[in-house]
């Protein structure tokens, strides 16, 4: 395990400096909660989610939906480091014209299982997947990730309800819980409150993370089962996770750092200086 776990971390260290490059290069984006969210997506993409980048329509994939869209640049990092595209289309990102754009679309991006962006939707887009799913009697795992002031959304709610009442064991819903919105701070915009006690009181087999970026504890979670009803991870990341000037700062949320700045935090993110 503690080699896997530091094969994953170096690959965050190569992810981070693939997502600030591209929206550097791009010239808009949202840093922070792509770096709070990624290695929640490592551990997704490369410790537990059946897929297969040769054939990303296959029927028996695991599916995932990255419910707070804004991410993208996560989600394109990994995508085309598995191999569902080249390395060089995020070059592309946010350009008139390429499939790589501020949100996913699915029917422009191969690996992109739900088009998102509209906060809270990604929900209800995940419920349906795994009800679809038990209905067919097939053996499909839906993944979702949210981000905690999407959690503000009625419509997750009600996703969530739909979730226990159906009974399905083959949905886990993931909250980047970094405490920040585009505004400020969870609790000035509008307080979520005890959220393992939301979820747990909505039918959720509910685990918390203390260190949403510990690779050890997202795999032991995402192996807990989850019997007869759907499971939440709740994880408290950081904003802009690995770059010091970027960290817990709401500034950062939607704004693209200039090329001198990606200087400084590409020096900060050197896959040689993970520990060993």
């Amino acid at each position: 395990m503690q080699t896997h776990t530091l094969s994953l971390t170096r690959k965050g260290v190569q992810l981070r400096r693939d997502i600030l490059t591209m929206i550097t290069r791009a010239g808009s984006g949202h840093p922070g909660g792509s770096l709070s969210v990624i290695d929640l997506m490592i551990a997704l993409y490369y410790g537990k989610m059946k897929i297969d980048p040769q054939n990303p329509a296959w029927e028996e994939r695991d599916r995932f939906v990255l419910s707070k869209g804004h991410a993208a640049p996560a989600l394109y990092a990994i995508l085309a480091d598995k191999g569902y595209f080249s390395r060089d289309d995020l070059a592309g990102f946010r350009q008139l014209g390429s499939p790589l754009q501020g949100h996913p679309d699915k029917k422009k991006l191969p690996g992109v299982d739900a088009s998102t962006g509209s906060l809270g939707q990604g929900a209800s887009i995940a419920v349906g997947m795994a009800l679809a799913a038990k209905n067919q009697q097939r053996d499909v795992h839906v993944y979702t990730i949210l981000g905690d002031g999407e959690l503000q959304e009625g419509l997750v709610w009600e996703a969530a309800m739909a979730a226990a009442q159906y009974k399905l064991d083959n949905l886990t819903m993931m909250i980047d819980n970094n405490g920040l919105q585009i505004d400020g701070t969870n609790d000035e915009v509008m307080s979520l409150g005890d959220l393992a006690g939301k979820f747990t009181s909505f039918g959720f087999d509910v685990i918390e993370l203390a260190d949403g970026h510990d690779f050890g504890q997202i795999l032991d979670a995402l192996e807990q089962p989850a019997e007869n009803r759907p499971k939440c991870i709740i994880a408290k990341t950081i904003k802009g996770k690995g770059v010091s000037f970027l960290e817990n700062q709401v500034g950062w949320h939607g704004k693209a750092l200039s090329p001198e700045q990606l200087e400084v935090a590409l020096s900060e993110l050197v896959v040689e200086d993970v520990a060993e």
